[in-house]
């Protein structure tokens, strides 16, 4: 069965807000919520988790615009095998921030599987799973010049980057004890009462992380982090006809993390070039002739991306006629290249001299082409 629409499941535009986005999940969320719907629980559960990876993917920058770009496959590496997973959600909070003053969710979730959106409210996962915790992933935004895009270029990019403390070996340090805080749960309990009853909110010890114990002696290197900041450059090669939204992946070269390294995701930006209109891998520019040019042909230098090129105007060029230069385009990553199309524009001249103005009116009265009557637009 083929996936539904993020944005049809949200009900929201595509070029919704993320304020629009939040706003439409805290609404259906409340509505779609398997406490709310006791007598079709199971059905309302999977609606729940239909919304909530919609809200994942389109809250998030980044993957909305692998999205937009690419469809579900574009976001589909970002969750578990076989499809997203509650402990694919990062938005543990904003659920909180919904449901927080309203659900005492040990009890809403009883029945879930362990991994399943229980684990999600009361962090237990985020407990369970530290120490498979996969490094994040580092954005960085490459701009390129029209002349780098035609051709393909070789750029080093400079990044700030976690890698494993190796003085600790990523441990953080040597000898553990119980966290004195947590007593060794990994989570904090917050009980509250009010008119609709007692509530309790179960959240990760800030103490220890939720890991359950601390480190006696911490590396002095890390400060107990297991993981240190380090500058790197990386020279990473870029394939030619690549635009503006385009993502190349470095996998493992993001944070380090002890379940494994992030990626790093390299952003196109393409810059405005002041003379070439960009089409696809074709090229447009805009040539000025003069009008005896124009009706008696003739030889013009024309600019391309890499030197000038004569091409010849054939007499009775009309305004706006394009002259097609082969292979003056961009390279195009099945081989070969792209066109330059150059659109010819009759330049009438303003200022005259009487000598110029009694050529004119001569060539008025011997003219032997009837001049045609109005006519419909061309679309």
């Amino acid at each position: 069965m083929a996936k539904r629409d993020y944005y049809e499941i949200l009900g929201v535009s595509r070029n919704a807000t993320t304020e629009e986005i939040k706003s439409a999940y805290r609404r259906l969320a409340k509505q779609y919520h398997p406490d709310m719907n006791p007598q079709n629980k199971k059905e309302a559960e999977e609606k729940f988790k239909e919304l909530s990876e919609a809200y994942e993917v389109l809250v998030d920058p980044e993957k909305r615009k692998l999205y937009d770009m690419y469809g579900h496959e574009g976001v589909s590496s970002r969750f578990s095998p076989g499809g997203f997973q509650w402990r694919d959600f990062t938005h543990a909070e904003d659920l909180r921030d919904i449901f927080g003053d309203i659900f005492d969710f040990s009890r809403i979730f009883e029945d879930f599987r362990e991994g399943s959106i229980f684990d999600l409210f009361t962090n237990r996962s985020a407990t369970r799973s530290t120490s498979r915790t996969r490094g994040r992933d580092i954005h960085v935004r490459l701009f390129l010049s029209l002349e780098e895009i035609a051709e393909g270029v070789s750029k080093e990019i400079t990044f700030t980057r976690y890698e494993r403390c190796d003085s600790c070996r990523g441990l953080g340090g040597s000898e553990y004890t119980t966290c004195p805080v947590c007593q060794g749960s990994g989570e904090r309990r917050q009980i509250s009462r009010s008119v609709f009853g007692q509530f309790i909110q179960i959240t990760t010890c800030p103490e220890c992380n939720g890991e359950g114990k601390t480190i006696k002696n911490k590396c002095v290197r890390c400060n107990g982090e297991g993981r240190i900041r380090v500058e790197r450059t990386l020279r990473v090669t870029i394939p030619p006809g690549v635009a503006t939204g385009n993502y190349i992946s470095l996998r493992g070269e993001g944070h380090y993390g002890p379940g494994g390294k992030g990626n790093v995701i390299i952003e196109i930006v393409e810059k405005e070039h002041p003379l070439f209109l960009r089409q696809g891998d074709d090229l447009i520019v805009e040539l000025p002739i003069s009008v005896t040019t124009a009706v008696l042909g003739g030889e013009v230098e024309v600019p391309t991306l890499f030197g000038n090129k004569k091409i010849k105007i054939p007499p009775g060029t009309q305004h706006g006629d394009i002259i097609r230069i082969k292979n003056a385009g961009i390279k195009k990553a099945t081989g070969g290249k792209g066109d330059e199309l150059v659109r010819v524009v009759i330049h009438i001249p303003k200022s005259l001299s009487t000598q110029e103005k009694n050529l004119y009116k001569e060539l008025e009265k011997i003219h032997s082409e009837t001049l045609p009557g109005p006519r419909k637009p061309k679309v």
